[in-house]
């Protein structure tokens, strides 16, 4: 039997979460460890008239790519990868490893080079409706410290699928981070101060988003924005580890000169930080400033995907940043790094403490 709350998690997917017209062709993609979900979703895309095109990967073929690979497979799209882009008309990604360790040995080199290479495919996706969301999986379950159980009970709360109604739970949330917006609005100068960090910045002319659950992630809850690309100033130490090609980056400080990293440092996997700092020119830059409103979320998972959701966090993503919201940072890489006020530390808008 199928958990009542995968089925409705399907249908905030399908009936909230992105945007699809009858006849619209949706590339499905996940792992194997998802196919329940995939099943539920793929009912509910053919309910409303969709024609969904599901295609699953076993997480080893992304190893075995790393790992045999020739040059001209990290720098070369191929036709089917363009087609695929061009002629989907949205596109539904579904988190599932089985092993988030597995790329750990493999050279950062490659995988800048595949960042780079994919990055106009990226932008050809981005301008359709996009979402990604995660099934609970062992391997995320002991990344985050939890049974299996303990985990799916908290993917399926943080989504609202546990809920009678869910998309009213989502629709409640929206209107909140609505009022939030609109009492920042005009905002200029950000300040964020905590454990050995104080940093400045500008959103000036800037325009804030809400990530309600409509459209792109779910779980969501956050506001964000993209900062002047040149304005940072000052240095940053940020709580919680990035997790990203398959390795744990932790203890992270950053110093800011004129809006670029000048000095990048963590206590594990340091080297590799800097690797991706360096894949160009953009990667040094604030991309993304956003504020954690997601009040279901309170424990750190190692997926950013909810991490970067906890109610009483802000992130800063280094990296390209979103045109939407009046960003011009372009980079391979968005990395989100998290940094947790709750108990210690603010965030400031022209002086006043932000409240959310």
């Amino acid at each position: 039997m199928v958990d009542e709350r995968v089925k409705n998690l399907a249908k905030i997917l399908a009936g909230y979460s992105i945007k699809i017209k009858k006849g619209d062709t949706v590339l499905l993609s996940s792992g194997t460890a998802a196919e329940p979900l995939v099943m539920c979703l793929y009912e509910e895309l053919l309910r409303k008239g969709a024609f969904p095109v599901i295609r699953m990967v076993p997480d080893r073929a992304q190893e075995i790519f790393f790992e045999s690979g020739k040059k001209a497979h990290f720098t070369t799209l191929t036709k089917y990868q363009r087609a695929a882009a061009r002629n989907c008309d949205a596109l539904i990604r579904i988190c599932d490893e089985t092993n988030t360790r597995a790329l750990s040995n493999i050279d950062p080199k490659k995988q800048a080079m595949l960042g780079k290479t994919f990055q106009p495919l990226q932008n050809e996706r981005r301008k359709k409706p996009w979402l990604i969301t995660l099934y609970p999986t062992e391997a995320y379950a002991q990344d985050a410290d939890m049974s299996l159980k303990e985990f799916e009970d908290f993917v399926y709360g943080a989504t609202f699928a546990d809920c009678a109604d869910p998309i009213r739970e989502w629709k409640k949330l929206s209107a909140r981070q609505a009022n939030i917006i609109q009492g920042l609005r005009g905002a200029d100068e950000v300040r964020i101060v905590g454990r050995d960090t104080d940093l400045k910045f500008s959103i000036k002319g800037r325009k804030f988003i809400s990530s309600d659950g409509s459209s792109h992630n779910m779980p969501s809850g956050e506001i964000f924005t993209s900062p002047i690309e040149t304005s940072a100033e000052g240095y940053i130490s940020y709580d919680f580890p990035v997790c990203q090609y398959g390795r744990e980056i932790s203890g992270i400080r950053l110093v800011f000169r004129k809006g670029v990293v000048v000095e990048a440092t963590a206590e594990k996997n340091g080297s590799f930080l800097r690797a991706m700092l360096d894949s160009d020119k953009g990667a040094r830059r604030l991309g993304e400033l956003g504020i954690g409103t997601n009040k279901r979320i309170q424990r750190f998972t190692k997926r950013i995907l909810f991490d970067e959701k906890i109610g009483g966090t802000i992130h800063l993503a280094l990296g390209s940043s979103y045109p939407e919201t009046g960003g011009k940072n372009r980079s391979s890489i968005h990395w989100d790094m998290i940094k947790d006020l709750r108990e210690e530390g603010a965030i400031y808008m022209d002086g006043k403490k932000l409240e959310t």
